[in-house]
């Protein structure tokens, strides 16, 4: 807006009074992929967001359930602590314990992602059933003494603590009356602060009931410390806090907890036998975090509960990172997480993904546009194919026809899930315990192999069954009773379980029966010992022998022998029957999530291919048309660092910082418009000056090249090929 006036003045413009309408978007408005309709990106937003509260909450209470054990038992421990404090016994061994600090070695493995939720859980449940007083401490915070008795300081009280006063200068306890004023960071203001508080508490007011008394942890609750990490800290800190604490024992309960992810046997090599000494060491050692993926994917992934599928390539994936990388059960729900927020994002049949009444009332919803992505769908193709010709005609034209197929063919995928993990459970129960486990020692190695091939066509089904063929009358019969009571969740199953239960009947009437079948008459057959083998036989007569007694063996199965081969021929046929793979199955991928290389690509971050890549060609992130440029040449238009980064490429061992410059100034001078080869194009100014110097720092720190004592005003180059 502007205005005209002879003369300056003030001019007020008012604003209007008709306010702009602003549109606000939701989540949902962003749940497409440019494909999909805002209504069906709505219902596919909310259908994830529902379906992944309720994998949280299985999640969150799987956990607590793994850690309960654990957990309570150092509950247990604290508890027993704060009473050893309390009692007045004068014996001498209780006067020795009463000098140590009771100190819990918690072993929570290499999965240092997990290890905040379990801190987190075990704080929370310390302040609510045995202190109030819990302080958290981590090695990135606490490098020297002052800052861990700071972190203390400043956690229990809530103060602001100063720190630039040693723990010589206040040899004595503080008085009982601390000010909020800031206060020297020592263990003896600690001491005085907790005798305040507890005194306090002490001599309630009338009506009024102590916090303290009521969650059970008498006049003088403990202060218990958490050490996170360790193997983290600095061993001279450590050691350091440990004998000033034990200094102090006696007016200040301390119960220490260490967080140790590999061995305790890290305690012993960080501290002296003088140090570890002080303290009274309990071990603690929590789940596997194997064990604790493997209950995560039985509850998250082998179950009918949840629809959402992931395939046999992204669940390989996710289990790689996990193996070869961290070890973070909590990782690989974020990556469970991201398949889920993909499937649901990329996938516009996606909306189909939820419980079996549900798919059933949106798939006579359909509109034209979701009709014709079922059709595009390849197993929905190949089921088409193996139709009638009329049928063929219908489902290519018609809607109707095809939202009624999908309603049937959705409820047999349902089925075939309800039927496929009881089958892959019990197969997996025949086959973990044999040597080598051919199929594999964890549900999801089996599991990983069924959703690519057909099992039973593997050369790892082969070799398990011919184990099998071998077991033992009790091994196998209590195999049975295994599989039995796996099927028996399954309706759809109980012709299978009626007919491994009448094996079972079978082989206990094996037990009751003394009859055997012959197996033929050996005895008459078989040589003599005395006429078979001649006085002085040698090596080669003997094998002969022996061959020749065998081969007029006549030798038949027993009953057990042949009730084995038909037991292990009908779970044969089962598994034929309900292990197919998903991709055999019509509309499978509504809910199987197969996009392996996206996740990968989020989920393994490789940041010098990333680098090369953005310094290389920058308009594959900037997406910018000025940026392109064919192979190898250099994009006037393009950032300084990656003009910088093109132009070193075709440098040596050693760049002349000069000759740089001047190659970067050319090209800098052709983007302005400005001739390369005049003289204005050639004087170099103080911003082209600057900027070059600012791009030749970042490719510095991003490692690219390095200062050199040989020439100085050159530097050499460290990495050689590009992207």
């Amino acid at each position: 807006m502007t205005t005209s006036s002879v003369s300056k003045g003030c001019f007020v413009f008012k604003p209007s009074s008709k306010k702009k309408k602003t549109t606000s978007l939701k989540a949902s408005d962003y749940f497409h992929d440019g494909k999909a309709d805002s209504q069906n990106s709505e219902s596919r937003f909310e259908t994830c967001q529902s379906l992944w509260q309720r994998m949280k909450a299985e999640t969150e209470r799987v956990q607590e359930d793994l850690n309960t054990n654990i957990l309570d038992s150092l509950l247990e421990f604290a508890r027993k602590s704060t009473a050893s404090f309390q009692s007045k016994t004068d014996d001498w061994a209780s006067r020795m314990r009463a000098s140590e600090i009771p100190t819990a070695a918690l072993v929570l493995g290499v999965n240092v992602p997990d290890h905040a939720m379990t801190f987190q859980s075990l704080s929370a449940l310390l302040q609510e059933s045995v202190t109030p007083y819990v302080v958290c401490l981590q090695s990135k915070e606490c490098s020297a003494l002052k800052q861990v008795l700071q972190k203390v300081l400043v956690q229990l009280m809530g103060h602001s603590v100063s720190v630039e006063d040693d723990e010589e200068d206040q040899p004595g306890p503080r008085p009982t009356g601390i000010p909020s004023r800031k206060m020297l960071c020592s263990m003896a203001t600690l001491c005085g602060w907790y005798t305040a508080v507890t005194q306090k508490s002490a001599s309630p007011s009338p009506g009024k009931k102590r916090l303290s008394s009521s969650k059970g942890c008498g006049q003088r609750p403990p202060v218990v410390v958490i050490f996170k990490d360790l193997e983290s800290f600095t061993p001279r800190v450590l050691q350091e806090f440990i004998v000033i604490s034990s200094q102090y024992i006696q007016q200040l309960p301390l119960i220490f907890i260490f967080g140790i992810a590999t061995s305790p046997i890290t305690i012993h090599g960080m501290l002296p036998h003088s140090v570890s000494s002080l303290l009274c060491i309990q071990l603690f050692q929590s789940l596997s975090c194997t064990q604790h993926l493997a209950t995560v994917i039985d509850k998250l992934v082998l179950t009918t509960t949840f629809p959402f599928k992931l395939s046999g390539k992204v669940l390989q994936v996710l289990i790689s990172i996990f193996l070869y990388h961290d070890f973070s059960v909590r990782n690989f729900i974020k990556g469970l997480q991201l398949s889920l927020l993909d499937h649901f994002y990329s996938q516009p049949l996606s909306v189909l993904c939820c419980d079996k009444q549900e798919a059933r009332s949106r798939a006579k919803e359909l509109s034209h546009e979701d009709c014709e992505n079922i059709r595009q769908l390849p197993s929905f193709m190949r089921y088409v194919e193996k139709q009638e010709p009329e049928i063929q005609v219908q489902l290519l034209t018609s809607d109707q026809r095809v939202k009624d197929v999908t309603q049937s063919l959705l409820k047999e995928l349902h089925a075939y899930h309800k039927n496929y993990y009881p089958v892959l459970r019990c197969l997996h129960a025949l086959t973990s315990s044999l040597p080598k486990y051919p199929l594999g020692k964890q549900i999801r190695e089996l599991h990983g192999i069924c959703l690519e091939k057909n099992v039973w066509e593997t050369e790892e089904y082969e070799s398990a069954f011919q184990l099998l063929r071998m077991l033992a009358k009790d091994e196998l019969v209590a195999a049975l009773r295994t599989c039995t009571e796996i099927l028996k969740c399954a309706k759809k199953l109980g012709d299978a379980v009626e007919k491994l239960e009448e094996f079972i009947e079978r082989f206990e009437l094996l037990d009751r029966c003394s009859a055997v079948v012959e197996t033929g008459q050996e005895g008459e057959e078989e040589l003599p010992p005395q006429k078979g083998l001649q006085k002085k036989t040698d090596l080669f007569q003997l094998q002969k022998s022996l061959l020749e007694r065998e081969s007029r063996r006549t030798k038949k199965l027993s009953k057990f022998e042949l009730l084995r081969l038909a037991v292990l021929d009908c779970i044969d046929s089962i598994v034929k029957k309900h292990l197919l793979p998903p991709e055999s199955q019509p509309l499978h991928e509504v809910f199987y999530y197969s996009s392996a290389g996206t996740l990968r690509r989020h989920l393994n971050a490789a940041p010098r291919t990333a680098i090369q890549t953005a310094l290389n060609n920058p308009y594959c992130y900037l997406q910018s048309e000025a940026l392109k440029s064919e192979g190898g040449a250099i994009s006037n238009a393009a950032p300084d660092i990656c003009i910088v980064y093109k132009l070193h490429l075709e440098c040596g061992r050693l760049i002349n910082l000069y000759d740089w410059l001047e190659a970067y100034a050319t090209v800098v001078a052709a983007a302005e418009g400005k001739d390369p080869d005049s003289a204005a194009a050639a004087q170099l100014d103080d911003v082209k000056h600057a900027r070059f110097i600012r791009a030749v720092s970042e490719l510095e720190f991003l490692g690219f090249i390095k200062p050199t004592k040989q020439k100085t005003d050159h530097v050499a180059r460290l990495t050689w090929g590009g992207c």
